[in-house]
């Protein structure tokens, strides 16, 4: 018999070390957070394991135990039919569950009686959450990070795409939360995935950095829409170096209305949006705005938008909690075009490099 355990610590620094790895609880749990790479293979699904879960307390553990372990068999029986008859002796699988108990346990001893190498997480998804989340302040620590700032719409996501496109080491928050991190910058169609799955995708992309490199990130704030960002990260950045970016006015206001081309298309979800800024900019303001946008006037709508609130809330808060923004290294690209970021980035990445 080949099967074996690791710790949630050992598992962090050997995750990539795995043929696959299977997560082997139900559908809901997976979509709400699951380790990097995993692939579903539910020992239950979801209605199953509300059923067992119902028997279990309203009638007996022991009838509870004997139809899980019935709807387990065949479930594992058809994993294994659907994915393993072709795979060879030598396949490594990691196996988990919520605590590694009797889930992954049962899928895992198949398959290792089949012959196949298989390792289960100790504590299961629960002990490697707590892991993770408490290696997240090791990885941040050695990093130098440049902040790129700049006031809502001059480019600092555009740069951040074209520094990356030139191999520089860029770790991208709102691509992360599939937010655009302002009260605005939800994106249609795009949910944010729930703070646990936030929180393995950033410290899944921190371990790939390499700290020896320079690492450039957006100035944001502790929250990117409904997600938060993990605290040590914040407070790395806050202290770090700045890249202070800006554009002229009217190329941001260009600049927004092209990657805001939802709001464009579709004025009435934009008018929804900014029902959200009445509290603060008063019903009134809000209200022409609207009847702005619905008569085909976006720009002056954005314009209004720059000067009225995000300027003065943006520059308020990175000149409170940005320490070095004072001595911010100041650029600014001929304009909002993409040649004229990568022209920048190039700039940036040669300095950073020296």
């Amino acid at each position: 018999m080949s099967l074996t355990t690791l710790s949630a610590a050992e598992v962090l620094q050997h995750i990539d070390g795995f043929d696959a790895i299977i997560d082997a609880r139900s559908e809901d749990e997976f979509a709400l957070d699951h380790l990097p790479r995993a692939v579903n293979w539910p020992t239950l699904n979801n209605d199953e394991r509300k059923l067992i879960g119902t028997m279990y307390v309203q009638e007996s553990q022991f009838e509870a135990k004997k139809r899980g372990a019935a709807l387990a068999a065949r479930n594992i029986a058809a994993h294994i039919e659907r994915e393993l008859l072709n795979t060879p002796r030598d396949w490594k699988p990691l196996a988990y569950c919520w605590r590694g108990g009797k889930r992954s346990g049962s899928l895992a001893l198949i398959l290792d009686q089949i012959g196949f190498r298989v390792t289960l997480v100790e504590g299961g998804y629960k002990a490697f959450r707590a892991a993770m989340v408490a290696d997240i302040p090791r990885l941040v620590q050695p990093l130098d990070l440049r902040v790129i700032c700049g006031t809502t719409g001059s480019g600092k996501t555009r740069l951040l795409h074209a520094l990356a496109a030139q191999g520089a080491q860029v770790l991208d928050l709102e691509g992360l939360a599939n937010h655009r991190s302002s009260v605005l910058g939800a994106i249609p169609g795009l949910p944010q995935p729930s703070q646990k799955r936030f929180d393995t995708l950033v410290w899944d992309a921190l371990r790939k950095l390499d700290p020896t490199r320079a690492v450039f990130i957006e100035s944001e704030s502790k929250k990117v829409g409904n997600v938060s960002v993990p605290q040590a990260l914040i407070e790395r950045m806050r202290a770090s170096r700045c890249v202070n970016l800006t554009l002229p006015h009217a190329e941001r206001v260009a600049l927004l209305l092209e990657d805001y081309d939802f709001f464009v298309q579709n004025t009435d979800y934009f008018c929804q949006r900014l029902d959200a800024l009445a509290e603060i900019r008063g019903h009134a303001l809000v209200d022409a705005w609207k009847a702005q946008v619905l008569g085909g006037q976006l720009a002056p709508v954005v314009s209004d938008l720059l000067t009225e609130h995000y300027d003065p809330v943006y520059l308020q808060s990175i000149e409170r909690n940005f320490m070095q923004y004072a001595s911010a290294t100041a650029v600014s690209p001929d304009d909002r075009s993409p040649a004229a970021m990568e022209r920048l980035a190039t700039q940036l990445l040669a300095d950073s490099a020296s």
